[in-house]
């Protein structure tokens, strides 16, 4: 029988999750609709500049999920049916701190990590971790209790696991597996319809609605598909004219005059959507629930540890000037920053080893006394094409999730976080978490072996 391969598996899957997220959340049907509409919009204005970070087709197609599970355990788990994608952990993410509210979770990105597979499938899975025994969060008789809970459940059924791991091993599978591993992995990621606890979700989502989503049912479910869109601003405008209730800022960067860099987000509030509840006395009743949204994006180059620093030294200014003037709006704080501390050009972020590039040979022969990468593209013996930020920022992140909570939850700041770091997670994965960084650094320096003989090193690929 024909032999399905990973990246197929993964088209496949993909599609499947927004075939199913499209039924129950029928408002992401309408986002994508409008994503599709500025893509097709924004190429007619400015043609080939539109694919600049990217094909129209990959643009339009892109997506990524996000999932939330609550043990080690299930975490491994999930990591082998993304294996059998092609998908690995990418990033480490801490969002316990990032946001004002209670988030007690740490986050990986499951992608393809090469950068030809990931260009035939764009698909990842951004997948939350609940952090139980972080004492701010949860006090030792609840952590008992929800460890029970979840120690208790199932997420994924042995058939699937198994499907899993023989794709893995073959490298895709015959069409019957294929069919049967991508019925399974829908079917686990899909909303469940048996009831929820009333007085257990409760309980927890006066600690965090984020624990009560992930640790408050006996499933798991997609939490948010999220399409790619060119001009995020545009998107947003769109939107609140349907009348479809976004949230109150675009995460990530400002809206500026010079390159996108790293990753723009925003999303429509979650919805409420009705759901099954068992109470006390064992009876069912209807209620609502709101813990899901439609999230787009708008990505930018990638940028290397010196422009991550400098990014993040432009954060902070942005925060100081808002503390000074809290009625200017951040977007208009956030603007002037970029423009007097970030270059204004891709040939500027080249030159100040700012970001990452891929490099082909130009038509000039490369002179002898060119010390620098930045000269060989300026004398046009190399071209440069800025690689895209493929990952996530832990506050946009944290940002979108507190956007869309009901309440802020309870922190309690006097107790000291449990350490949770990417060599952790790499332990609990049993597999390396990748750091995003060294990809572009690899997919950089690989591009200029190809392009010359003896290439330069390019600058500032390290603090």
């Amino acid at each position: 029988m024909p032999k399905v391969g990973q990246t197929q598996l993964r088209a496949a899957f993909a599609r499947k999750m927004a075939e199913a997220y499209g039924r129950e959340v029928p408002a992401y049907n309408t986002l994508v609709q409008v994503a599709t509409g500025v893509n097709a919009d924004v190429l007619a204005r400015d043609g080939a500049g539109a694919e600049r970070l990217g094909s129209i087709d990959w643009i339009t197609g892109e997506r990524h999920g996000a999932i939330r599970v609550g043990t080690p355990a299930e975490l491994r788990a999930v990591s082998r049916v993304f294996a059998a994608l092609g998908m690995s952990p990418v990033g480490f993410y801490d969002l316990r701190d990032a946001a004002r509210s209670a988030v007690p979770v740490v986050s990986t990105a499951f992608r393809p990590v090469d950068a030809v597979e990931l260009a035939r499938c764009p698909f990842r899975m951004f997948t939350s971790l609940l952090v139980t025994d972080d004492r701010r969060f949860f006090d030792a008789d609840l952590q008992s209790r929800l460890d029970g809970f979840l120690a208790r459940r199932g997420l994924f059924p042995p058939e699937l696991i198994a499907l899993s791991d023989k794709a893995v091993a073959l490298g895709g599978l015959d069409a019957h597996d294929a069919d049967q591993f991508l019925e399974s992995a829908t079917v686990a990621f899909e909303l469940s319809a048996e009831p929820v606890d009333r007085a257990w979700y409760a309980e927890l989502d006066r600690v965090s609605a984020v624990a009560a989503d992930i640790g408050g049912v006996t499933t798991t479910h997609i939490n948010h598909l999220t399409p790619r869109v060119l001009d995020i601003d545009e998107l947003y405008r769109r939107m609140s004219e349907r009348g479809v209730v976004m949230i109150d800022d675009i995460q990530g960067p400002p809206r500026w005059h010079g390159p996108d860099v790293l990753l723009r987000q925003t999303s429509f509030r979650a919805l409420a959507e009705q759901r099954a509840f068992r109470e006390l006395d064992g009876s069912v009743s209807r209620g609502q629930l709101r813990v899901r949204f439609g999230e787009v994006e708008s990505r930018g180059i990638a940028l290397t540890p010196a422009g991550r620093d400098r990014y993040d030294a432009m954060t902070v200014e942005v925060d100081r000037r808002l503390a000074q003037t809290p009625d200017v709006a951040r977007q208009q704080v956030a603007a002037k920053v970029w423009a007097e501390q970030l270059p204004a050009s891709e040939d500027g972020l080249l030159r100040e080893g700012l970001a990452f590039f891929t490099f082909r040979a130009g038509d000039r022969a490369a002179s002898s006394s060119a010390a620098d990468v930045a000269t060989l593209v300026a004398d046009g013996a190399l071209v440069a094409t800025p690689i895209v930020y493929e990952d996530f920022l832990p506050r946009s992140a944290a940002g979108i999730f507190q956007s869309n909570l009901t309440a802020e939850g309870s922190k309690d700041v006097a107790q000291v976080g449990v350490a949770r770091d990417a060599g952790w997670l790499s332990d609990v994965i049993g597999q390396p978490v990748a750091d995003p960084t060294e990809l572009y650094a690899g997919q950089q320096q690989a591009s200029l072996d190809a392009a010359l003989p003896h290439p330069p090193r390019p600058p500032h690929l390290t603090r």
